[in-house]
């Protein structure tokens, strides 16, 4: 049984309503000297960040994992959720100067949203020790964080190796196209959506075969639609599983990427593992947030054999 570590961030989204539409309180004409304010009915506060999410996934399939992040000054609630989960923090370094890397989102009665984010914590390493990993026991997941953790990390692995899976998300706008090449090239498996994998096709030049050749297997996830893996055997298809409601489709990737370590750690094939991802994702956008979701085992197993 592999060791998981997952690199990435750690974030408290702060989600508010705005019950009018943006564009009521903004004048087209004035638009470059724009100074507003839009008065909320509210703000929910929930734990967020990809190394959150997915190691809140894995715990809820029965795996345990090791968070590589790094979280601010105002951690201590951070800490206390992750503990109430016995989610591993022994590889969080606390960055004492910053807070927390924090989205603020605002949504209009429209679903038209104003998103600001302060990295926070997120500028700094997470410092993981690669001496001190098993090579023959250790996985690493490298997921949208740290920008330097990105590109090093992958680097490291493959000095040391160490089997890692790229997750690149979010941070694909500013990742430089050698360096994708450079980290995705001999990765056990490349995890984008459609329109990231467009965007890495995009910025580096190389066409979707060429693409495809350089990890060992490739999963585009196409939301609702399921996904698809690559192997260099062929294409397999993997479905969506239906959810009872869909309220918010947040967090469904991470789940998903919970849900696909879980069957890796049990030694199972990336088709059976992906399709655990799917279902554990179809839970994930009946609620709104990331880490307020959960199942138990039987509800996993009967919503896999129901679909």
């Amino acid at each position: 049984m592999k060791n998981i570590f997952i690199s990435g961030s750690l974030a408290y989204d702060r989600i508010m309503n705005f019950p009018e539409s943006f564009s009521d309180h903004i004048l087209p004409d004035k638009i470059h000297s724009l100074n507003v304010c839009f008065q909320v009915d509210g703000v929910t506060e929930n734990y967020g960040g990809t190394a959150g999410n997915i190691a809140y996934a894995l715990k809820l399939m029965g795996k345990d994992s090791t968070i590589t992040a790094t979280i601010g000054s105002d951690h201590h609630k951070y800490f206390e959720w992750l503990d109430q989960h016995s989610i591993s923090r022994t590889e969080i370094t606390v960055i004492p100067q910053e807070l927390t890397a924090g989205a603020y989102i605002t949504t209009d009665k429209s679903n038209n949203q104003i998103t600001g984010f302060n990295p926070g914590a997120m500028k700094y390493s997470s410092g993981l020790d690669f001496n001190s990993l098993n090579p023959e026991e250790t996985l690493l997941l490298v997921s949208p964080g740290n920008l330097d953790d990105m590109i090093n990390y992958p680097k490291l692995c493959k000095q040391k190796n160490i089997g890692y899976i790229f997750d690149p998300g979010q941070a694909l706008p500013v990742l430089q196209a050698q360096d994708l090449i450079d980290v995705i090239t001999g990765c056990m498996l490349l995890i984008v959506n459609d329109y990231e994998f467009n965007l890495i096709l995009d910025k580096t030049g190389l066409t979707k075969d060429e693409l495809l050749g350089l990890a060992d297997a490739t999963i585009i996830t196409l939301g609702e639609a399921g996904s698809e893996l690559y192997k260099p055997s062929g294409k397999i298809t993997i479905p969506s599983f239906k959810a009872a409601r869909v309220v918010d489709p947040t967090g469904a990737g991470d789940a998903f990427r919970g849900g696909l370590l879980s069957g890796l750690i049990n030694g199972s094939d990336l088709e059976t593992s992906a399709i655990q991802g799917s279902v554990c994702a179809s839970f994930a956008v009946e609620c709104n947030g990331t880490q307020v979701y959960s199942f138990t085992p039987e509800e996993f197993a009967n919503r896999m054999r129901a679909n």
